[in-house]
């Protein structure tokens, strides 16, 4: 007889809500986490659609670590001097089936760690899985964890982006430099009023800013400031193969762009409280590793479910519902007494019928496209410099014709790259 019916790796919002829907159904779920507590070793932007987390937890506006709720959507294309900056906000933001918040990943991961304890999950911190155990025919049956042998007839797999037990469980192959990138992220303590002031919203509400183009020097990423109750989350994300290229390391990507004429005045005179580093899955829907195998499944970053189309960044979500179908399917397939791959497909079915796997494979093409239009990130915020600054600067001289003034630098991209480029994002998005 195994030690628990079911054993999560990781408690990250993927693992905890597996094991708390788990519990519900009257499993008995082992969570193992190796940070010495939820959170401490996780690293996000730090926003969060909660249309998924309802689902778990119906009224988690009372109870979870929430910073702000986004009510403004912001988004520059920056060059080393300039910003295009647009700025939406709409009622239908504070609209129940809309809502999104800013969060800090430790103390929200200890919240959900700690509901998944109240649902008699076994918890424990500090302790690192080592490796997978396997009976003869290769079906996972438990972990190796601090010198132990703990056996379950299911593994949940929610250890994060990196995770070479997924590879060892179904057979993942390694991820290209390519399809990979590098978040690096900084917490600036500012008072909740400047917060609010820089961040350009009203009391409590908060605000998400993404930006392209100078924030990575022109390589294939972005940035981020996301605004907490007292404090403002920024950071960026650049792909590694762009990095392995370059000599200017994160870090100094991360010191120049909050030196930005931008960005600078939103930080002033905050203290840095928290700096973190995470690897980001950028690959889409084909990097994804099988989701199950005999006796295992994989859910949230272990399974690369994250999408980053530009203009909006998500992963939280989809792992929070991954999390959940991870948890209620394996405790189907307990009941129905078969663990197996094919006994545990449920799982993958319920993810195609969500809307998870349907917007992976929806935006399939859009990592693609930004790996080769790489003019996204240097040449068109220069073209849109060059367009701002002749319709906005003034020094007397005689005003030429609109096209007249634009054409020279519309010519500079090509009009056929212009042409080209905006099919290829209709086609991708």
């Amino acid at each position: 007889m195994a030690d628990f019916d079911i054993i999560v790796v990781g408690g990250s919002c993927a693992g905890s809500v597996a094991a708390y829907e788990a519990a519900k159904a009257d499993a008995s779920v082992l969570l193992v986490e190796r940070g010495v507590r939820a959170g401490s070793k996780n690293m996000t932007g730090g926003r969060i659609y909660t249309h998924s987390l309802k689902k778990v937890f119906p009224d988690f506006e009372q109870e979870a670590p929430l910073e702000r709720r986004v009510m403004h959507e912001k988004i520059s294309m920056l060059t080393s001097e300039s910003a295009l900056t647009v700025d939406y906000s709409t009622k239908r933001m504070a609209e129940e089936q809309f809502a999104s918040y800013t969060v800090l990943r430790g103390p929200f991961d200890e919240w959900l760690t700690t509901k998944a304890a109240e649902a008699d999950v076994e918890c424990i911190f500090g302790i690192a899985v080592e490796d997978l155990l396997t009976d003869a025919s290769g079906r996972i049956t438990g972990i190796t964890a601090g010198g132990d042998e703990i056996t379950s007839e299911v593994v949940i797999l929610a250890d994060g982006a990196n995770s070479l037990l997924t590879r060892k469980a179904v057979g993942a192959p390694t991820p290209k430099a390519s399809q990979m990138a590098v978040g690096i992220k900084q917490i600036i303590e500012l008072s909740p009023e400047l917060v609010a002031n820089r961040m350009n919203t009203c009391g409590e509400e908060g605000a998400a800013w993404l930006f392209v183009g100078d924030v990575t020097k022109g390589r294939i990423g972005g940035g981020f400031l996301y605004s907490n109750k007292s404090s403002i989350s920024i950071g960026l994300v650049a792909t590694i193969a762009d990095l392995q290229a370059d000599s200017l390391p994160i870090y100094q990507l991360l010191e120049e762009f909050k030196a930005h004429p931008v960005v600078a005045p939103v930080l002033q005179g905050g203290k840095v409280i928290e700096h973190s580093g995470h690897m980001v899955p950028e690959g889409g829907y084909d990097m994804m590793p099988n989701l199950v195998g005999d006796g295992v499944i994989i859910a949230g970053e272990s399974a690369m479910m994250c999408v980053n189309l530009g203009y909006m960044v998500r992963g939280m979500d989809y792992a929070i519902a991954a999390g959940m179908h991870a948890g209620r399917s394996a405790a189907v397939a307990l009941a129905n007494g078969n663990c197996s791959k094919e006994g545990l497909r449920l799982y993958t079915d319920a993810l195609n019928e969500s809307f998870v796997l349907q917007d992976l494979k929806q935006f399939s093409k859009f990592p693609h496209y930004m790996e080769k239009t790489t003019r996204l990130f240097n040449e068109y915020p220069v073209l849109v410099e060059n367009i701002m600054n002749t319709l906005f600067l003034v020094d007397g001289s005689p005003m030429k014709p609109l096209q007249e003034s634009v054409r020279p630098h519309l010519k500079e991209v090509g009009y056929m790259n212009l042409f080209r480029d905006a099919k290829g994002a209709m086609k991708s998005l």
